[in-house]
Order: structure tokens, then C-alpha cells, then sequence
């Protein structure tokens, strides 16, 4: 939720926090904040799509410094919205504020945004390192507070809202967490850092009683409580002389400060609401102390914490879903899991329980239709697999007990579009950049016309129903994949089908650096583990750092290129709803390790080194394995014919030149239809098995080191493309 001013203003005062050896404990962390500050405060690459592989270096390096020290991290992810719809006008206000971010950082200006695929990074690299893990089903910081009380040890955050929790391990805000400053003796390694108790906080403000503390957050302004209420309190208490300190700024630490003194008058929170009452006035008092109370009650934590179990189960164990709207508690136990583990992305649980989605703000050309446009028809398979037999006859936005934030009640006069009939056609709301303003759009949900497809069962499809739903959503016919590495069969198909549907058009040039980037990904990984035969390599070494050379660096005063820039948005998008389609598809293709599969900063230096005229495979000489890897991509994205055109104009149409800042693919860029790939059907990598997981997310999946796949694969799932692939139309549906 966050109180306004509350931590600036607590952050300040050095009094308030004692100095803390971090070692040998259990620490909670706030996953959310966690990946926000270290992507913005390591100084990576935001203009030009983010640099993933640095930034999941950075995860890996953090949790290090953890298991240096012998503390336990059990990371807690923030689900979907409110389904009371509480916190919505925040979150779009948000939202239109990273839009104006997003925009100012195309022109060269200052502005935060974090790129887009950066929750999939964190959450694969924590399944990689074993780090426990669990996604919320709603906001989670009130879930983080119960397990760190339950569990008596200290929380790891960047949200004022552990300042109100009283929590007996404490808050370790992050701005004092210096995990990169590991202290101490080889066996008394530890994190130095400061720490937080209401206890003395309270201290501070003549011994208030800490009771007090959710009463100051509710009037004071938090996430949930209308800025109404907080201004007419302040001004009242200003018009009748209230001593409450400077009632000027809003927000500001002197007025918090004088709020705090008042409150510690009053001995119990009943007598401190009845009086902030009084100065608020007799009309609506009944409706002002109804909302007053529920955001009280947020702030009071169960005895016991859910996740506790969660965490400490054998096998991978079911949400608690006491308090969800019935349409959550109603579904699969799969799909449950699979949220909970962070194998399906929050955007399930807003489209299931509000039909609601908040598109993320990315830096393009705003002068051009959003970026995730391109996108679209993915996105309506997405809600037509999640909404068919999904709804409940108008019950979407009951609950089963009232526990909790927000966990009450419900809107008796909201009613869900469908009545649960199989043929009912379902709608999306979508809120997306519309030029520099946000704008809702109603996109019908398209399920394809496969009959064994039900979310109930999804999970029991055969794996070649689920491959053809994947593969017929993004117009790839079966043969494409054969030659390809399964790990990069999912961005090569992605960028099959950004290729066919981006306005404008990607030129040959940008194509190439794509692939040149899959090679780069390819081979920085391979080389540094030990199993696998380009272990050390030289070679590989060698490729990897005349690639890395070429990177267009955060720091260089060079203008951004926002044809590119805006490209690769598209791409950027393509690949999230593809990721998301093939977690909900229960993996039909293995998930590509996405650190690796995209940095901006070096796919904008090498369209740019190969629009000046660098040849490609001049590029990759010295590594045979890394020549031929970019031939079977450069063929599975061309084909046979357009490969040998290709190789017979000496050159590829390097010198192509992308008309620079506004965003056009240029003259002799290429398109391509959906069937514009020749060739017989062939199998198709995944194999009958899939690509299953388990809680150990990512591990083992990317099949690393096994070489290619041959074209005698014993893979050989046979089948025409479908034809249900919605077109994406220049608006929205």
C-alpha cells in the first residue's frame, strides 16, 4: 500500500533505526522491491530495452552475498490487483506516469522504467539458484509481514508500509542494506545494515501506544484510502487550531510529525478514530468510519502465517485461498500451483478475477500505436484459454471469508459479462498507451476451436494439442523448428511472428543482430559451465568479446535510434505474451532462459554496425559452432530460398540504412508472410513428453550441450498449421 511521506521522512532520522550484523537468519524479502532496486540503482541500461544478462548477474551476485553470510532468503512476489478494485485508479495513475517516463527517455531526458521482461529474469534465476519463491494471489506485503511475524525474523523491503506492521524480527529498508559491502571473519561473514522496530519508533512520539500506528496510516494517506479523506482531515484539523504541528506539504515530515504527536494523546485506538471523526465532520461518518476501519484492520497480522506452511512443504503445495474471490478458489489445483510457484505470471489472476489488465509502459516512438499492439492476438489466446468456463454465474467478486486487505465483501452490483455457458463470448479491458495518455480497450477473448482444450484439464492435453495451439497462435508451420535448438525454438518462433505482424516492417539488418544476439546468449552461457563441451572456450571467449565491443553503452552521448528502439518494444512484447501462452500451455516448447536472449544495448550496437556495413558472420569467425548456430536461425527465420538470395547478393543488404527516429523499417526491409517458409513438414523438438516442470523452475530445461538437433530428430510431431490465428488489425478489437 505505501503511506505517503512516511519513508523519506522516516529514513531521515537516523534515531529511529539501531545498526544491525546481518548473519545466520531467516530473512523475508519483498521480491518486487527486491528486483526494482537492483535494477535502477546498478545503473543498467533503460532507454534501449534493458540489458538482461547483466541485470541477472547482479540477482546471482546478491543472493551470493546472502549464502556468504548463512541467511535463509524466502522471496514473496506481489500477485494480481485487488479484486475490490480498491488500489485501481493508483495503479492507472502509475501507469500514466511511466508512460510520460517512457517517452522521456526516448528523447534523451531522465525517467525510471523497468524493461519489460525483467520479472521473468528475476524469477528464473531464483528458480536456478534454489531460492524459495512464492507469488502472491494479491498485494503481498501484508502475506510478507504475517510470515516474518510468524517466523520472528526481519523483512527486506522498500515499502513504508513495514514502518505501521509490528513485526517482531524488525524491517531492513533497502536503502541502508549494503549486501555489497560483506563484513566480518571468514566464519562470522556478515551484512551490515539498519533496522527498524515500532517499538522505538513509537519511542520517539512520548511512548504512543503502537496500536495507533494503522489509525496514522489510514488518514495519514496510503495506496487505499481516498486523497479526500486525508486532505479534509488535515484542513479541518488546521481550521479548529488542532496542535498538530506544520500543516503545510502534503506528505511532508513536519506534518506527519505533528500527526504522530497528537495521536500519542490517545490510549487506545478506539478513542483516536472517534476524534479524527469529529474533526472529519458528521456527513458521511458512517461511510468514512466503515473505510477508516477496513484499512485499520489491513494492518492486523493472523498468528499464524499461510506461507509458512507453504515454504515448508515436501511437495509443491496449494495457496491458501481463504478470502479470494470464488473464481480463484474455483480453480484447477494446477493452475494454483503453478501461480504460486511463479510458473504463470499475475496477469492470470487479473484476467480471471477482474477481466482487467494494465499493459506495461515500454520506450518506443510515442508517436507510433503502442508497441504491444503487435502482440494482440496472442494475448486474446491467453484470455480465451483463461475465461472459457471460467465464470460463475455472477459470483466473480464474491468471497469466502472476510480476512485480511480488501478480502471482504464485493460489488452485489458488478456481474460478470458471461453466464458460464460454454459459447458465452468474453471481453478484456486493456489499458494501454494511446500516445502519451491511457487508454481502456475492449479486446474479445479468442479461444481456438480445439475440443480438448478446457483450463480445467489444460494440464492433461497431449503435448502435440498443446504444441499446435502454441505454434498456430503465433503462425509458425511445424517444419521451422526442426533444425533448432529446443531451448531457442520459443524466440525463434516469437520472432517469426513479430516478423510477420510489426508495423513497421523489422529490416535484414536488425534481423541479424537478433540472431547475432541469440548467438552471443548461446554462447556466453555455454562457456562458463563446466559440463558442457564449450567450457573455457577460447574461441567462444574471443566471439563473445568482439560482440560485447559493439555494445552501445548506457553512458555514450549517442541519440537513441527509436526506429529500433520501438522494433525491438514490439519484440519485447511478442516474446512476454509468448513466454505467458506457453507457461499457460503447460510448456509445450522448454522456456528459454531469457537472460540470454536479449540485451539492448548490444542489439542496437550491432543493427547499427551492420547497417554501416559489417557483415555478419565476419562477426562470429574463429568459432565454427557459433557460425553454424547463426545459419540454421538466419534459415528458420528465412528459409532455404531466402537464405540462398541472401548469400547470392554479397552483403545480405547490410547497407540497408533504417530511416533513424521514426520508426520505419525502411525500403529494403523484410516482411514476410506467415507461410513464407518452404519446405516439408517436419518433427518438431519438445517430443511427446513436453517440456514439464516442477517447482525447480528452469532447471535442466534449456538442454545446453547437446549440440543441434539433427533432422532425423526422434521428435516427430506431425501436423499442418492451424487455422485459428487471429490477424492483428491496425486497432484495437
Amino acid at each position: 500500500m505505501g503511506v505517503r511521506g512516511l519513508t523519506s521522512y522516516v529514513e531521515g532520522n537516523h534515531n529511529f533505526f539501531t545498526d544491525m550484523r546481518l548473519r545466520d537468519c531467516r530473512l523475508v524479502i519483498d521480491g518486487c522491491s527486491l528486483y526494482f532496486r537492483l535494477y535502477f540503482n546498478s545503473g543498467l541500461d533503460q532507454a534501449k530495452g534493458g540489458d538482461y544478462d547483466m541485470f541477472a548477474m547482479l540477482v546471482q551476485q546478491f543472493f551470493a552475498a546472502l549464502a556468504e553470510c548463512n541467511v535463509q532468503p524466502f522471496v514473496v512476489l506481489d500477485g494480481g490487483m485487488d479484486h475490490m478494485d480498491k488500489k485501481f485508479k493508483t495503479l492507472q495513475e502509475r501507469t500514466r506516469s511511466k508512460i510520460r517516463e517512457a517517452h522521456s527517455l526516448s528523447r534523451g531526458s531522465n525517467g525510471s522504467v523497468l524493461p519489460l521482461l525483467s520479472r521473468v529474469v528475476f524469477i528464473q534465476v531464483l528458480s536456478q539458484l534454489g531460492v524459495p519463491l512464492v507469488q502472491c494471489m494479491t498485494e503481498a506485503d501484508f502475506e510478507i509481514a504475517s510470515l516474518a511475524k510468524d517466523w520472528c525474523c526481519p523483512v527486506l523491503s522498500n515499502d513504508s508500509d513495514f514502518y505501521i506492521f509490528d513485526l517482531r524480527g524488525g524491517y531492513l529498508p533497502f536503502t541502508f542494506f549494503e549486501w555489497n559491502n560483506v563484513s566480518g571473519k571468514a566464519t562470522e561473514r556478515y551484512i551490515p545494515t539498519r533496522h527498524f522496530t515500532v517499538k522505538r519508533f513509537c519511542s520517539h512520539f512520548n511512548q504512543m501506544k503502537k496500536q495507533l500506528l494503522p489509525l496514522f496510516a489510514v488518514v495519514a494517506g496510503n495506496d487505499y484510502t481516498p486523497d479526500k479523506i486525508t486532505e479534509a482531515f488535515f484542513m479541518r484539523a488546521a481550521h479548529e487550531r488542532v496542535p498538530m504541528g506544520q500543516m503545510s506539504g502534503r506528505g511532508s515530515g513536519p506534518r506527519l510529525e505533528g500527526f504522530l504527536l497528537w495521536l500519542s494523546q490517545f490510549t487506545t485506538p478506539v478513542d483516536a478514530l472517534e476524534r479524527v471523526l469529529e474533526l472529519l465532520g458528521r456527513q458521511q461518518k458512517q461511510n468514512i468510519r466503515t473505510q477508516l476501519s477496513d484499512g485499520i484492520q489491513d494492518y492486523q497480522l493472523p498468528s499464524t502465517s499461510s506461507l509458512a506452511q507453504y515454504f515448508t512443504s515436501p511437495q509443491p503445495a496449494l495457496p491458501n485461498t481463504q478470502g479470494l474471490a470464488v473464481v480463484l478458489a474455483s480453480q484447477p489445483k494446477w493452475l494454483l500451483r503453478a501461480v504460486a510457484s511463479g510458473r504463470l505470471p499475475s496477469l492470470v489472476l487479473d484476467v480471471l478475477v477482474l477481466q482487467k489488465v494494465l499493459l506495461i509502459a515500454q520506450v518506443e516512438n510515442s508517436q507510433l500505436p503502442s508497441s504491444h499492439l503487435t502482440s494482440l492476438s496472442i494475448r486474446k489466446t491467453i484470455y480465451g484459454l483463461l475465461l472459457k468456463k471460467s465464470r460463475h454465474n455472477g459470483d466473480t467478486q464474491q468471497t469466502i471469508t472476510q480476512r485480511g486487505r480488501g478480502r471482504g465483501g464485493g460489488d452485489p452490483n458488478r456481474q460478470s459479462q458471461g453466464t458460464g455457458q460454454q459459447n458465452d463470448i468474453h471481453y478484456v479491458e486493456e489499458y494501454d498507451r494511446q500516445d502519451l495518455n491511457l487508454k481502456k480497450n475492449t479486446v474479445e477473448a479468442h479461444l481456438p476451436s480445439v475440443p480438448q482444450l478446457n483450463l480445467t484439464a489444460l494440464d492433461k492435453v497431449p503435448t502435440h494439442v498443446r504444441l499446435q495451439v502454441l505454434l498456430g497462435t503465433l503462425g509458425v508451420l511445424d517444419h521451422v523448428l526442426q533444425p533448432v535448438p529446443p531451448h531457442l525454438s520459443l524466440p525463434v518462433c516469437v520472432m517469426y511472428f513479430w516478423r510477420s505482424n510489426s508495423k513497421p516492417k523489422p529490416n535484414l539488418p536488425l534481423l541479424q543482430a537478433m540472431l547475432l544476439g541469440l548467438v552471443y546468449g548461446e554462447l556466453s552461457w555455454r562457456m562458463v559451465h563446466p559440463d558442457d563441451p564449450l567450457f573455457g572456450s577460447k574461441a567462444a571467449a574471443t566471439v563473445c568479446q568482439r560482440l560485447s565491443l559493439l555494445r552501445v553503452n548506457p553512458g555514450q552521448r549517442r541519440g537513441l535510434d527509436l526506429g529500433v528502439a520501438h522494433l525491438l518494444s514490439q519484440w519485447q512484447s511478442c516474446m512476454l505474451a509468448g513466454l505467458y501462452l506457453n507457461q499457460l500451455l503447460c510448456f509445450p516448447l522448454p522456456e528459454p532462459q531469457c537472460a540470454w536472449v536479449f540485451s539492448g544495448t548490444l542489439l542496437h550496437g550491432l543493427a547499427a554496425a551492420i547497417m554501416g556495413g559489417q557483415h555478419p558472420e565476419s562477426l562470429l569467425v574463429g568459432e565454427s559452432f557459433a557460425l553454424h548456430l547463426y545459419s540454421i536461425l538466419l534459415q528458420a527465420l528465412l528459409g532455404p530460398a531466402g537464405l540462398a538470395t541472401l548469400r547470392g547478393s554479397k552483403g545480405g543488404g547490410q547497407k540497408q540504412v533504417q530511416q533513424r527516429g521514426r520508426g520505419h523499417g525502411g525500403r529494403g526491409g523484410v516482411s514476410g508472410g506467415r507461410g513464407g517458409v518452404s519446405g516439408g513438414r517436419g518433427g518438431v523438438s519438445g517430443g511427446r513428453g513436453g517440456a514439464s516442470r516442477g517447482r525447480g523452475r528452469g532447471s535442466g530445461q534449456r538442454g545446453r550441450g547437446r549440440g543441434l538437433m539433427s533432422a532425423d530428430s526422434d521428435f516427430d510431431n506431425r501436423f499442418a498449421l492451424l487455422t485459428f490465428m487471429d490477424d492483428c488489425q491496425g486497432g484495437w478489437a
